[in-house]
């Protein structure tokens, strides 16, 4: 089977976003490349139940099917404008209930919480256009310009990732970020208090320490604990 190891890939993050609760039925789809191919979910598939076996493979050129029995789904354009224009790794895209809500009263979600930054900071919403067609894929890839993800008005939302894994977690991270914006919104009612955003100063200090610190990062406790004893060292150095 042609792509064997992203077909099941495939398969398992779609299985994966549906027990989130970010994917209902047939709402959504998932793609990731390898080189000039595509692995995309078909058209009409329930995403929670598809097999490695049903998805499909096009050319990144143009979409055209090069294995599999199913026809791509309808978001084909959407889906190689954005690998054209990025060169991300995988998309992921679904209906999720708040992102999807936030974009009908929103021009964007705020950079509210630090973790943003790693999609880039506020995400933005791509305006309106019917599924399927290249003029949703211009506004989205517009959207996306220096972000890994966006909010599609009256549609959903996207997230990118230089692997399918990473374009899942930052699916699940928009959604998060879209959940945490409408309940400080809620909150601003009663309160009468905007949401606060980071401002410059406090985002770069963020970067800085993520850089320093590895933060994101799984590190074992002999490289943390060596850590503290340098900073221990020079801090009798400097006695």
């Amino acid at each position: 089977m042609l792509l064997s190891e992203e077909r099941h890939a495939l398969a398992q993050a779609g299985a994966r976003l549906a027990a989130r609760g970010l994917v209902i039925g047939t709402s959504g789809n998932l793609s990731v490349r390898r080189d000039d191919l595509v692995v995309v979910t078909p058209t009409g598939g329930v995403i929670s139940e598809l097999t490695a076996e049903q998805m499909t493979v096009i050319r990144l050129e143009d979409g055209a099917v090069v294995d599999g029995d199913l026809a791509p789904t309808s978001e084909v354009p959407m889906h190689l404008a954005v690998y054209k224009a990025t060169g991300t790794g995988a998309i992921t895209h679904t209906h999720a209930t708040t992102s999807t809500a936030l974009g009908l009263v929103t021009d964007e979600i705020p950079l509210v919480h630090y973790t943003m930054l790693s999609l880039g900071g506020a995400v933005r919403v791509a305006d309106y256009a019917c599924y399927g067609t290249e003029a949703l894929a211009a506004l989205v890839v517009k959207a996306l310009e220096f972000k890994q993800a966006a909010l599609m008005r009256n549609h959903g939302s996207i997230a990118l990732g230089s692997s399918l894994a990473k374009a899942v977690d930052n699916l699940e991270l928009v959604e998060w970020a879209a959940q945490t914006y409408h309940q400080a919104l809620l909150a601003s009612a009663v309160t009468g208090r905007a949401p606060r955003e980071l401002n410059q100063a406090e985002q770069e200090e963020v970067i800085m320490a993520a850089l320093s610190s590895g933060y994101g990062t799984t590190k074992k406790i002999a490289d943390t604990t060596a850590e503290g004893a340098s900073g221990d060292a020079a801090e009798q150095t400097e006695q």
